[in-house]
């Protein structure tokens, strides 16, 4: 009767058989066109490997799949504990500079996991709120003068949708339109959707002290707002191959708030 060996000690014997095949292997090449080899080397090796081989039918052999297994089984509860501790980051709320008057819990789980990797565990600082500085388009730019980080733009209409932008780029004026393709749309109306960049143009950002754009390229802007911050409009757009954002095509905006997301 075999002797029965467990997972682990094959494992170990494994790599042993494995090391004398292939110093076989080695002696054959070598030697294969050289007539001075010393045959009682070789033979001497042969005999050993054979000898190990007849000894090995005492013992038990697994396949790959099953070591794969075992490997997987000794490795299961630093993978849960991994995958917990992954859990707890990613359901972590973020740190924020101010209260906000428009983000909730779930408004907040649900975003940070959408941002990129880059602006992962930085606090949300508050750059601009309508409800602290005042309905207006050239003070949001004022407060973001000097300022080289992502943004975030949440806005609620009148009808209590919460919707806006992440932007690569903090908002200014420019004649040009300006931003990279992690610029992105979204909407909680109800449920959350995420509108990236579809790839047709590069419409992502652009403004001038009448209003602040952002996506076009199609029936009109992705996002719309005027000077005083109060009237705003989404259309469908290249730019992101979003929906209207907001209930409507035009909305009354209730409240506005611009947040970096990252130092």
């Amino acid at each position: 009767m075999g002797v029965a060996y467990s997972v682990g000690e094959v494992d170990h014997l494994y790599p042993f058989f494995m090391k004398k095949h292939c110093r076989a292997q080695h002696f054959r090449k070598k030697y294969k066109n050289r007539f001075f080899a010393d045959k009682n080397v070789i033979n001497g090796l042969f005999s050993q490997l054979n000898n190990n081989l007849k000894a090995a039918n005492n013992w038990e052999f697994i396949t790959v799949k099953q070591a794969k297994q075992h490997i997987s089984l000794c490795n299961l509860e630093d993978f849960e504990k991994e995958e917990q501790e992954f859990q707890e980051v990613e359901n972590e709320l973020p740190v924020l500079s101010d209260q906000s008057l428009l983000l909730e819990d779930h408004h907040l789980k649900t975003l940070v996991t959408h941002l990129p990797p880059r602006t992962q565990g930085y606090r949300w600082n508050l750059v601009y709120s309508t409800a602290i500085h005042g309905s207006s388009l050239k003070t949001l730019y004022r407060n973001m003068a000097g300022l080289d980080s992502p943004v975030l733009l949440v806005i609620k209409d009148m009808h209590k949708k919460v919707f806006g932008a992440f932007s690569s780029d903090p908002f200014r004026i420019s004649k040009y339109c300006y931003g990279t393709g992690e610029t992105f749309l979204f909407t909680f109306s109800p449920d959350f959707q995420q509108y990236k960049w579809s790839g047709e143009n590069s419409y992502f950002v652009s403004g001038d002290l009448g209003s602040l754009q952002i996506g076009g390229g199609g029936g009109g802007f992705a996002l719309w707002l005027d000077a005083d911050l109060y009237h705003g409009a989404s259309f469908s757009s290249s730019t992101f191959h979003n929906a209207t954002l907001s209930t409507h095509e035009d909305f009354i905006v209730q409240d506005a708030e611009v947040w970096t997301v990252q130092n």
